[in-house]
C-alpha cells in the first residue's frame, strides 16, 4: 500500500523484455513472458507460442544462480506450463559470470564506490535461502554461495585496479522467510549493519548482485529497511543499482540465447 499497491517488477519485466526483443530482433526470434506467481502466466506465453507456431524455445530466467528456487523450481514450472503443447524448451545457463552481467554490475558498482568515501565497506546482498537448500545447489552442491562469492571476488579486484584502493566486502541475505527453526543463510544485511556501527564502520556500500532488477525485495528490504538500519546507527548508506536493462546485460543474455541456438 505504500507503494499504491503496485510491484515495480512487471513494468522492469516489460522494459527488459523490450529490449531484449530489440536486441534480437535481427537474429529472426520473438520474446515472450511468463510469470511463475502472477499475470501474465507461464501457461498463457506457452499457449501464444503454440498459436503462433513456435516449437522451440529457450528460456532466460531472471535469475543468475544455481539454486532449487531460481533455477530447478523454474524448470519444474516450465514442464508444468507446457501441457499439452509440444514445444521444446531449452534453458540458458546460469550467467552469473557471464560478461555481460559482470561488466554491468562492476560499472554501478563502481560508480556507486566513486561517490562514497575511501572506508566504506560493502555489503554484496543476495537472497536467503534454507541453508539445506544451498548446500544442494548446483553440481557438487554449495554453487549457490560459491558463485556469488566468485562474482564479488572478481568485482572488487576490478574495483582495487580501477579505483587504486581497495574495500572490505563480504556476502549478506535478505528476504529470508519461511519457519523460524530452518536455519537460512546469514547474516542479515540488517543484522550485519548493526555489527558493523558496532564495530565503528560508519559507512556501507550495498550491492544486490543476487537481483537483476530494483522490485519490491530491493525498494523495501534494502533501499527502506537496510537504509533505516543504517541511518538510525548513523551509518552512511550507499545502494548500488541492479543490473536491469543496463545495455551490457541485454547483449550478454542475447549472447547466451545465440549460444543455446547454435547448439
Amino acid at each position: 500500500n505504500a507503494r499504491g499497491g503496485v510491484s515495480p517488477i512487471n513494468a522492469q519485466n516489460r522494459e527488459l523484455l523490450q529490449a531484449l526483443s530489440e536486441e534480437l530482433a535481427g537474429d529472426g526470434l520473438t520474446v515472450h513472458w511468463g510469470n511463475r506467481n502472477s499475470a501474465p502466466w507461464l501457461g498463457d506465453a506457452f499457449a501464444e507460442m503454440a498459436t503462433a507456431g513456435v516449437d522451440r524455445a529457450i528460456a532466460v530466467f531472471t535469475s543468475a544462480y544455481s539454486s532449487y528456487s531460481g533455477c530447478r523450481q523454474y524448470r519444474e514450472n516450465l514442464a508444468d506450463a507446457l501441457g499439452d503443447t509440444d514445444i521444446q524448451v531449452l534453458k540458458i545457463p546460469a550467467y552469473f559470470n557471464h560478461p555481460g552481467f559482470v561488466r554491468a554490475n562492476r560499472d554501478h558498482l563502481e560508480a556507486t564506490l566513486r561517490g562514497a568515501g575511501e572506508g566504506a565497506h560493502v555489503l554484496f546482498a543476495t537472497h536467503s535461502i534454507p541453508v539445506g537448500m544451498a548446500a544442494s545447489a548446483g553440481p557438487g552442491g554449495g554453487q549457490y554461495t560459491r558463485q556469488h562469492l566468485a562474482l564479488a571476488e572478481f568485482l572488487m579486484s576490478q574495483m582495487t585496479q580501477r579505483l587504486g584502493r581497495g574495500h572490505p566486502w563480504e556476502l549478506v541475505f535478505q528476504s529470508r522467510s519461511g519457519p523460524p527453526q530452518v536455519p537460512w543463510l546469514e547474516p542479515d544485511v540488517n543484522d550485519r549493519i548493526e555489527q558493523l556501527a558496532d564495530a565503528g564502520v560508519r559507512e556501507v556500500v550495498v550491492a544486490p548482485i543476487g537481483f537483476v532488477s530494483d522490485h519490491m525485495e530491493v525498494v523495501q528490504d534494502l533501499d527502506t529497511e537496510a537504509a533505516r538500519t543504517a541511518q538510525d546507527r548513523g551509518v552512511g548508506f550507499h545502494r548500488v543499482p541492479t543490473v536491469g536493462a543496463d545495455e551490457q546485460f541485454v547483449r550478454g543474455l542475447a549472447d547466451a540465447v545465440r549460444a543455446v541456438r547454435a547448439g
